[in-house]
C-alpha cells in the first residue's frame, strides 16, 4: 500500500457476513465518504463465493486509519531519537512478557498441535469469533493456543496471575450451568414419575396395573408409577459443593453463624480483659507515685525535727 491515501485504493480486504468468507479483491463499487478525513471512501465487492456484495472488512478500515495517522519520525534528529529509546530494552521482565509472543501463531505451542487448525470443524467453532480465514492459515487453533500460552507462561513464571481471567470465566460458566440446572428442575418439577413394567420372554413390555372399585363398586385399573426424585440433583450438589456454593461453605448454616458469634464473643471478653490489665496498671501507677510523695514528705519531717536536731548535736560533741 503507497503512502499517498487520498486516492482510491486498488486492492481491498473484504469479509462476507453470509458465508463468513474473507477475500482480497479489486473494489467493485466505490464511494466517496467524506467524513473520513483519513481515507474517504467506502468500498465494496461481489463475495466469489455467494455473489452477495460485501463491504470492506472492519479491522482493514482501521489498519488504513492507523497507517494514516502513524508517520513515524522524518527528520535525522527524529530518527536518531527514536533509535536511542530502544537502548537498554527489552529488560528482563519485558523479556519475561514478550517470549510466549510467537505461541500466538502456534510457533511454539506444542500442546496446541493436538487441536489443528480446521474452521467449523469442533463443536466449539460455532461461537469462536475468529476470522475463519484467518484460523485456516494457523497451524493450530487460535483459541487453544491461547490457551496453552498462558498456561505455559503461568508455569514457567510460577505466576498465576496470568490464569484469573480464563477462571473467572470458568467459574461463570459453572454458575451460568447451575442457573440451567436450577431453571429445568423447577420447570419439570422435584420428582420423576415413570411406569413399572417389565418384559415377558417374548420381549414383549407389561405395565405394572392395579384393580380396585371405587366408591361406586366400579371395577377399574391404575397403573402402578415409581416416583423418584428429579436426577438433576445430583449434578447440581455435586458442582455446588465442589464450586463452594453449599451454605457451609458461605458461612450461612446455623452451626457457622453460633462458631462466628462465639468468636466474636470471645474477641470482646479478650479485649475486656485486656482493658482490666490495662486499668490495674494505671493503679498501681498512681499508688507508686504517692508513695514516692509520701516518703519525700516524711524525710522533710525529719530533718525538721527539733528533739532528732539536739539529740544528733549531742552525738557530734
Amino acid at each position: 500500500m503507497g503512502k499517498d491515501r487520498s486516492n482510491p485504493l486498488s486492492e481491498i480486504i473484504f469479509r462476507c457476513v453470509p458465508c463468513k468468507n474473507t477475500f482480497k479483491a479489486v473494489p467493485g463499487r466505490i464511494l466517496n465518504a467524506p467524513e473520513r478525513e483519513y481515507h474517504p471512501f467506502e468500498y465494496f465487492s461481489e463475495c466469489p463465493h455467494c455473489q452477495k456484495e460485501c463491504e470492506q472488512v472492519y479491522w482493514h478500515k482501521n489498519a488504513i486509519k492507523a497507517w494514516s495517522l502513524a508517520t513515524g519520525p522524518r527528520t535525522s534528529d527524529g530518527k536518531s531519537a527514536t533509535a536511542k529509546n530502544l537502548e537498554g530494552h527489552p529488560t528482563q521482565e519485558e523479556a519475561m512478557r514478550t517470549r510466549f509472543n510467537a505461541m500466538q501463531h502456534g510457533l511454539s505451542a506444542r500442546t496446541a498441535t493436538y487441536f489443528p487448525a480446521k474452521p467449523d470443524g469442533y463443536a466449539f467453532c460455532s461461537s469462536c469469533d475468529v476470522d475463519r480465514t484467518f484460523c485456516k492459515t494457523q497451524p493450530a487453533c487460535a483459541k487453544k493456543t491461547e490457551l496453552f500460552m498462558l498456561h505455559h507462561a503461568a508455569f514457567e513464571q510460577k505466576n498465576p496471575r496470568h490464569l484469573l481471567g480464563i477462571y473467572a470465566d470458568f467459574q461463570a460458566s459453572i454458575f451460568a450451568v447451575l442457573q440451567e440446572i436450577l431453571r429445568t428442575i423447577v420447570a419439570d418439577g422435584v420428582k420423576i414419575t415413570t411406569p413399572e413394567f417389565s418384559f415377558d420372554k417374548d420381549g414383549n413390555c407389561l405395565v405394572a396395573r392395579y384393580s380396585y372399585h371405587d366408591e361406586n363398586g366400579v371395577y377399574r385399573e391404575g397403573i402402578i408409577n415409581k416416583i423418584e426424585a428429579n436426577p438433576l440433583f445430583k449434578p447440581l450438589y455435586e458442582l455446588m459443593s465442589r464450586t463452594g456454593l453449599t451454605m457451609s461453605d458461605m458461612g450461612m448454616t446455623q452451626k457457622s453463624i453460633e462458631a462466628e458469634e462465639g468468636a466474636m464473643g470471645k474477641l470482646v471478653h479478650e479485649t475486656m480483659r485486656q482493658e482490666n490489665a490495662e486499668e490495674y496498671q494505671a493503679k498501681q501507677l498512681t499508688l507508686m507515685n504517692r508513695m514516692a510523695d509520701m516518703i519525700q514528705r516524711a524525710n522533710k519531717s525529719t530533718d525538721t525535727d527539733p528533739i532528732l536536731l539536739e539529740y544528733q548535736n549531742e552525738g557530734n560533741r
